[in-house]
C-alpha cells in the first residue's frame, strides 16, 4: 500500500488493545492495534497530531462504539492507498451491517468477482481501518471464525460487542 505523506497520527487506548489512528486532510486513513498483522513500516513515526479534528472524532466515535452507544464508526475515509480492487473490496465491507457477518465467497460475489475469494480475503487483511471498515464481519466457510490482522481474540470479542456472536 501507498499511504498519503502527509498523514498524522495518534494514540488511542482501545478496550481490546492499544491502537494506532492516522489521518489525512480528506480524512480517517488507518486505525490499527499495535501488535497487528500489516501495520505499515515507519507508522510509529508519523507526526503525532492528537488535536486533529478527524483523529479527535474517531476516538471519540470510538469509545462510544465500545460502550455500546454507537452501532458503528462513521467518519470520512482516505483508503485512497489502496488498489482499485482493495478499495472495492473495503467498501463491499461498509455495507455489511453490525450484527451480520458475511463468508470471503459472498463477498466476493458482492464484489462481482466470485473466482476471486483468495484476492479477497487478501485485501480484506490489508484494511487498512480495523473496526471502522468492518473487517472482522467476515467469517470463513461455514461460519468460521478465520484470519483476522488484530488476532482472532479481538475478531471473537468485536463480533460479541455487535451481537453477532453469543
Amino acid at each position: 500500500m501507498k499511504f498519503n505523506p502527509n498523514l498524522v497520527q495518534t494514540r488511542y487506548d482501545s478496550p481490546l488493545g492499544p491502537m494506532l489512528l492516522a489521518a489525512t486532510e480528506h480524512g480517517l486513513a488507518g486505525v490499527w492495534f499495535d501488535d497487528q498483522r500489516h501495520l505499515p513500516e515507519g507508522a510509529h513515526d508519523w507526526p503525532a497530531q492528537p488535536d486533529h479534528p478527524v483523529l479527535q472524532e474517531a476516538i471519540a466515535q470510538l469509545d462510544d462504539y465500545f460502550a455500546g452507544r454507537r452501532q458503528d464508526v462513521g467518519l470520512p475515509l482516505d483508503l485512497r492507498g489502496g488498489t482499485a480492487f482493495q478499495q472495492a473490496v473495503w467498501r463491499a465491507l461498509l455495507a455489511i451491517p453490525r450484527g451480520q457477518t458475511l463468508s470471503y465467497g459472498a463477498l466476493a460475489q458482492r464484489i462481482g468477482k466470485p473466482a476471486a475469494v483468495r484476492a479477497v480475503g487478501a485485501a480484506v487483511g490489508r484494511n487498512p481501518a480495523s473496526i471502522v471498515v468492518p473487517c472482522h464481519r467476515v467469517l470463513g466457510q461455514g461460519g468460521a471464525l478465520t484470519g483476522y490482522a488484530g488476532g482472532l481474540a479481538r475478531k471473537t470479542a468485536l463480533l460479541r460487542l455487535e451481537g453477532a456472536l453469543a
